[in-house]
């Protein structure tokens, strides 16, 4: 079987990991242990992220024409991917998190709803919260006045029984 004929699976899989992505971080793992390693594919995996390791070469190829393709410039050395198709922060979030307590996990790049991040922009996009908790605030925030007018106009009602 010719070389070629073995990485077109590999080529395809990643094709598809990028196809309706969110966001895809690019990371060195060099120097994290392999509890390290295990748990931060913990952490990725519960947040629904997809976080695998490919040869440089073959990111290359299965990103080529997508808006991943500009990630080429950050894939030299050890390269990981963490790829979400639901939450356009999670990748970041975590891996920025995960690399405060593992110093030796180095973001390369990202990019986030086809838009490309160095390594300062990745820390800059880990800082906004998750789509979730941005509900939960909004919700939080339109329910906290209604929630005062009702206690106000329930003293009044209280204030005129008496």
């Amino acid at each position: 079987m010719a070389k070629i004929e073995l990485k077109q699976p590999i080529v395809k899989e990643i094709a598809e990991l990028l196809d309706g992505a969110q966001a895809a971080v690019v990371v060195d793992y060099r120097g994290l242990t392999a509890d390290q390693d295990t748990k931060l594919r913990k952490e990725l995996r519960e947040a629904g992220v997809t976080y695998k390791v490919y040869k440089n070469t073959m990111i290359r190829l299965a990103a080529k024409g997508t808006p991943f393709e500009t990630l080429d410039s950050s894939l030299e050395g050890p390269t990981a991917i963490a790829v979400s198709k639901e939450d356009a922060t999670a990748p970041a979030r975590i891996l920025h998190n995960f690399s405060k307590t593992a110093p030796k996990l180095e973001l390369k790049a990202g990019v986030v709803d086809g838009v490309t991040y160095d390594q300062d922009g990745i820390k800059l996009i880990a800082t906004i919260p998750s789509r979730d908790e941005l509900i939960g605030k909004l919700l939080g925030s339109i329910q906290s006045p209604i929630t005062n007018f009702a206690r106000v106009l329930n003293q009044i009602a209280e204030s005129k029984e008496a």
